[in-house]
């Protein structure tokens, strides 16, 4: 009897082994998952970019909205610009078509950005005598291949902020008293809004 049950236990390892080497993968199931994942990876790649570019497009809006926050909070603080504060605050200026804008401080108190002058300093430049000044503090990017698409009123756009409050000065001044600037990738659109208030939104 135990040479049996010994028989037995030695025939079924057998088996099992027998079962185990049968199982596997063949070269027609193996081709036919690459022919499925050679399927699903277009349509995963076309998701996953259409996902990037839809992130690319809601952060640059909201950076863009941190950026016209930044301004107004450099004008209440009295951020000093070439060792003076700018007789006209600080500002944002905006041009259709463009992947950035300019952040710049209003030493002449004009309410525009000038890209250039003959004063020697923000503080000069703010005397009548003064003439411009070189107002550009940074160029402030957008994430790639976003641009501003469009501008409500018009471009060029400046947004100037004044202390204390801060006065908020839209030029051109807009008729509904809020400048709309809309960022614009692969077909998709974000809008940023401003008003005379101060309230900055993002659609």
């Amino acid at each position: 009897m135990p040479k049996n049950k010994t028989f037995d236990f030695l025939l079924s390892s057998k088996n099992n082994n027998n079962n185990i080497s049968n199982k596997g993968f063949t070269l027609a199931e193996v081709l036919i998952v690459i022919a499925i994942m050679l399927f699903l990876f277009p349509m995963v790649l076309t998701n996953y970019n259409t996902g990037d570019k839809q992130f690319s497009l809601y952060r640059s809006a909201h950076d863009l909205a941190q950026d016209l926050r930044s301004a107004q909070e450099m004008a209440m603080t009295g951020v000093q610009f070439d060792e003076s504060f700018p007789a006209g605050g600080y500002g944002l200026f905006f041009e259709v078509n463009k992947n950035s804008y300019i952040l710049f401080a209003d030493c002449d108190g004009d309410n525009k950005y000038d890209a250039s002058g003959i004063a020697t300093s923000c503080a000069e430049a703010s005397s009548e005598s003064g003439g411009s000044y070189p107002e550009k503090i940074q160029d402030l990017s957008l994430e790639s291949g976003v641009i501003i698409s469009s501008i409500t009123p018009s471009s060029p756009l400046t947004i100037v902020f004044f202390p204390p409050i801060p006065v908020i000065t839209i030029r051109p001044q807009p008729s509904s008293n809020e400048a709309v600037i809309e960022l614009m990738l692969g077909g998709r659109s974000k809008v940023v809004t401003i008003n005379t208030v101060g309230l900055i939104d993002v659609d």
